[in-house]
């Protein structure tokens, strides 16, 4: 039987071998009572699950918000996730999972929880164009073999920001601050696997007045920085000059942050290329993780500012 410290390094040591850990739960049946889907939420993201409390109503709330609730002398907000998928739970909302994340803590009420499971990022195929934009990737639970559960990744991100949409722009000009000078025809290769993380991206890029090129996954990201640097060898010149600097998420399906890092940082043809790593997975545990892949900074989602500010320390330090 493993001990308590066990458990902990062995979660500790799943970022160095693309690897992580799904909170598996259920959140109702669909119109006819059927069919009640498994979803799941990455377990770093989950700061604790407790039996539902009474929660309050908030006067002039939207749609799906049930209220808040005093949890430990800090008021949080409820979000009925159910609700926000289109199912009906078949015994009540029963759960509370409180989350942390992209720099706020916040609740999702579901019907039951089932269990962790530790998946390779492999095992998770992305969901992008899917009904609704609310699910962001596909886990097949059980691995590659004929009938797997499969479980849909809630993008919560995305239904966070369509709740609660954050006050002010998305991208201040007068805040953002100077332009960002990268070298002639060089680009900031940028990995996210969120729609609505990536527009943001984009249009924190765009007035930094960047060059970028935008992939929706690690696996994606590394392919096409392998193929800039095949064309940047044909031109006798150092992949260096062609990209400035490597920008990921974390969660990504196929191939995470954590490893993209890693592969770019062991690989002798990218030793002078920065990579700054831009997560919803917030707090100092994966701040620790990311120093031990080697990234070069971190920086939380989601504040124009911060980003314009990291990258443009990361560019000068790179440069210098």
């Amino acid at each position: 039987m493993k001990s308590v410290q066990q458990e902990v390094d062995e979660r500790s040591n799943l970022t160095n071998s693309n690897k992580f850990e799904l909170l598996l739960f259920r959140l109702g049946a669909d119109a006819n009572g059927e069919h009640s889907e498994l979803f799941g939420i990455n377990v770093f993201k989950i700061r604790e699950i407790v039996a539902m409390p009474e929660v309050t109503a908030v006067a002039g709330s939207p749609p799906h918000m049930l209220g808040v609730v005093n949890l430990r002398g800090q008021i949080i907000t409820v979000l009925d996730l159910p609700g926000i998928v289109g199912v009906t739970p078949k015994t009540g909302l029963n759960i509370m999972l409180v989350t942390e994340f992209a720099r706020t803590t916040q609740a999702f009420a579901v019907e039951s929880v089932e269990e962790i499971v530790r998946l390779d990022w492999n095992q998770v195929l992305t969901a992008e164009g899917t009904a609704g934009g609310k699910v962001t990737s596909i886990a097949r639970v059980d691995g590659d073999v004929q009938n797997t559960r499969l479980a849909q990744v809630l993008d919560v991100e995305t239904i966070l920001r369509e709740l609660v949409p954050p006050d002010g722009k998305d991208v201040d000009m007068e805040t953002i601050g100077p332009k960002v000078l990268l070298k002639q025809g060089a680009v900031i290769l940028a990995a996210d696997d969120s729609v609505v993380a990536r527009n943001l991206i984009e249009k924190g890029l765009e007035a930094m007045g960047v060059h970028f090129i935008m992939t929706k996954s690690g696996k994606e990201a590394w392919e096409r920085l392998n193929s800039i640097a095949d064309g940047a060898k044909a031109e006798g010149l150092p992949v260096s000059d062609r990209v400035a600097m490597v920008l990921t998420d974390l969660e990504m399906p196929e191939m995470d942050g954590f490893t993209l890092t890693r592969k770019i940082k062991q690989d002798a043809r990218f030793a002078k290329i920065p990579v700054v790593i831009h997560s919803s997975l917030t707090g100092k545990t994966n701040e620790d993780h990311v120093k031990g892949v080697g990234a070069d900074a971190y920086v939380a989602k989601f504040s124009a500012e911060d980003l314009a500010s990291t990258i443009r320390t990361v560019i000068a330090k790179a440069a210098a």
